[in-house]
């Protein structure tokens, strides 16, 4: 449940031009908070690689403008495009390069949304609102941060960096709500992004395609697909950092399915396997670092993790090593697991932190290999 606050706080509501976000909006001036203004986030890629495909921001600005229009909100347009390629971008393209899998929209959060942005705004908002799936509890002296009713739309995994400090300024008027329900409210409100479709993909790229983002900035270069088994060479690819484990799509492979099980980023070839054997290569202890937690550390050690945004969640058990790493046992197990790929830690509806997926503590022989050609 939203906290209560006075009518006149001031609230920044970051606004995407998304019916989400325009919901968000909406909702809280029918709680009587009038002292709002919306705010657009211009990011770089949108206009330095256009050319890549439809630039979506003027498209986003005119929807919501429209909003606030209908509304009565001021909009004002906040450019981050420098500290967006310094804090989110560059770290993308550097676990890429490195053949590792990057969750970009993480630190979109963490150090855009809820980082540069309140910076820039400073303390001339107490509240910062937006339209994510997700909600935020206040209890024993500390904000937790809690999966959103709708399992599928939960955002609580790309969210799972955020501090007590950025939480305690956080407002999710959506959260209570499934996208079902949303789409009714906008629907009931007559909100001009009644009937705009979801975004879809990586935070920074809008409508460019994935492939075309990496090509842009690696180009292509023929490796060999090769059969971890066997050894024997099946096919050839366009560069290992078009591929992650777990991917079966775009492989150009017959007699398949066959998935990708490792990667040698040194010699550019990419590792494959049968579905036949693809048991051999669930994952089920895994080695996270850069962890981080929300409420400090978790009192039990039978928890449940997703290694990806979704529903899919499984239970687990974890020890902690040295040096902030975390040993993580997976009841299941999990084929797609892949070094640089997010663990994030639940207790039941309570999101708890998470971290980077440094190694796997039962890797048979599809390792990843980093450029100097040694495990990672």
């Amino acid at each position: 449940m939203m906290e209560k606050l006075s009518r006149h706080t001031p609230i920044a509501v970051l606004l995407s031009g998304g019916v989400d976000s325009s919901l968000a909006l909406r909702l809280l001036l029918e709680q009587g908070y009038h002292n709002i203004t919306a705010f657009y986030i211009k990011i770089w890629l949108e206009d330095d690689l256009a050319l890549l495909g439809e630039c979506p921001w003027e498209e986003d600005i005119r929807f919501a403008t429209a909003v606030c229009e209908q509304l009565g909100v001021p909009l004002e347009i906040i450019p981050l495009q420098r500290e967006y390629y310094e804090r989110v971008v560059r770290y993308a393209l550097r676990e890429l390069k490195a053949g590792r899998t990057p969750s970009p929209d993480i630190f979109c959060n963490e150090q855009i949304k809820f980082g540069a942005f309140l910076n820039k705004i400073d303390s001339r908002f107490q509240k910062i609102a937006s339209g994510h799936y997700a909600r935020i509890e206040y209890r024993q002296g500390q904000y937790w941060l809690k999966r959103a009713p709708d399992p599928v739309k939960d955002q609580t995994y790309f969210l799972s960096y955020l501090t007590q400090q950025q939480l305690a300024r956080i407002l999710f008027p959506i959260g209570e709500y499934t996208k079902t329900q949303v789409r009714q409210l906008a629907e009931q409100f007559n909100l001009p992004t009644k009937n705009r479709p979801d975004s879809q993909g990586i935070c920074f790229l809008g409508k460019i395609k994935y492939a075309n983002f990496v090509k842009a900035h690696f180009g292509e270069r023929t490796g060999d697909i090769v059969e971890m088994e066997s050894g024997k060479k099946l096919g050839t690819h366009r560069g290992f950092w078009f591929y992650t484990i777990g991917q079966r799509h775009g492989l150009g492979l017959s007699n398949g399915p066959w998935y990708v099980v490792g990667k040698n980023a040194r010699e550019n070839i990419i590792y494959v396997s049968h579905r036949d054997y693809i048991l051999h290569y669930y994952r089920r202890h895994i080695v996270v670092e850069d962890v981080h937690w929300i409420n400090g550390l978790p009192d039990r050690h039978n928890l449940q993790v997703k290694l990806r945004h979704g529903p899919g969640m499984q239970n687990a058990t974890i020890e902690m090593l040295n040096e902030g790493r975390v040993l993580v046992h997976l009841e299941a197990g999990d084929k797609g697991a892949a070094p640089g790929q997010f663990t994030i830690f639940y207790d039941g509806d309570y999101c708890l932190g998470g971290g980077k997926i440094a190694e796997f503590a039962d890797a048979p022989s599809a390792v990843l290999l980093n450029e100097s050609g040694s495990s990672s």
